[in-house]
């Protein structure tokens, strides 16, 4: 596999005083964006890696990889992602930070760059039970693959509600002439589908993967109470809430003014629940 139009080893200064032998070994990569300063033997580390094959002695490097403007190596991946690739080929293994949620898309990167045994480490042993696809369309079973639900990080989490409400009051204001209220949905999108079922809007922000986050689902009905049910039946406990209210002149030529009221109510669910073997119950 080529990388065409793809990684400078990094050459000082004629006069710097310092000799080929003492840079010769420093890399400069540009990853999709991000500079990165690293050893040759760092790349090379693993010789049957993709990186281990474009770095090789044997090979010109040149040929396969294309330069940015500052003559750098460039590979057009994840450059945020490419630091854990990096200590991968430095430790043979990686950490990551709490609550990691990009592990499914590193588990891609390593296999890019043609490192099975990184893609071992980020690779559950076995599923939970099932597939994802059938709880994102409102299975009552919550059936979800282990790389989603694995670890201690999947089924716990907080999700925020967000309801909006607005109104406009004055003399000649009509009391009946109020914005349509909505209640939106803040959290990572698994667990809000997991939570919320088939009465999730996503169409603000669809195809979204399971493990990233979103500010912008809704719910189809509009009634706060119904959706604090759903999340006490799924085992959330409210901890925070959050209110304002702002306003605007509603008619130049009158006192009406126009009233938003927003206010959010932030839920968690304690990772402890799912030990206990008490499972949450679907929406309704």
């Amino acid at each position: 596999m080529a990388l065409t139009e793809n990684c400078r080893t990094y050459q000082t200064p004629k006069d710097s005083g310092c000799a080929q032998s003492c840079s010769s070994d420093v890399v400069e990569l540009n990853v999709g964006g991000q500079v990165y300063y690293t050893r040759h033997a760092t790349l090379t580390s693993v010789p049957n890696s993709l990186l281990g094959k474009l770095f090789s002695a044997k090979k010109d490097v040149s040929n396969d990889l294309a330069q940015d403007i500052k003559g750098r190596y460039f590979i057009d991946r994840d450059g945020f992602l490419f630091r854990y690739v990096l200590d991968y080929l430095r430790d043979r293994n990686v950490v990551l930070p709490d609550y990691f949620p990009e592990k499914g898309r590193l588990k891609r990167e390593a296999e890019f760059f043609q490192l099975p045994e990184l893609v071992k480490i980020l690779t559950p042993d076995e599923y939970i039970h099932g597939d994802f696809d059938e709880a994102s369309q409102g299975s009552d079973q919550r059936l979800f693959p282990a790389s989603y639900l694995d670890a201690r990080d999947r089924r716990y989490g907080f999700i925020t509600v967000g309801y909006k409400s607005s109104c406009a009051f004055g003399r000649d204001a009509d009391p009946k002439a109020r914005g349509t209220p909505k209640i939106f949905i803040c959290g990572r999108v698994g667990l809000a589908k997991e939570v919320f079922g088939d009465t999730l809007n996503e169409s603000r922000d669809p195809d979204r993967p399971a493990e990233r986050y979103t500010s912008q689902f809704y719910l189809k009905f509009r009634h706060l109470e119904r959706a604090f049910d759903i999340l006490a039946e799924s085992g959330f406990h409210i901890v925070a809430c959050n209110s304002s209210v702002t306003t605007a002149p509603h008619n130049r030529r009158t006192d009406d003014r126009y009233w938003s009221n927003n206010t959010e109510y932030v839920f968690y669910r304690k990772y402890s629940l799912f030990h206990n073997n008490i499972q949450p119950v679907g929406p309704r």
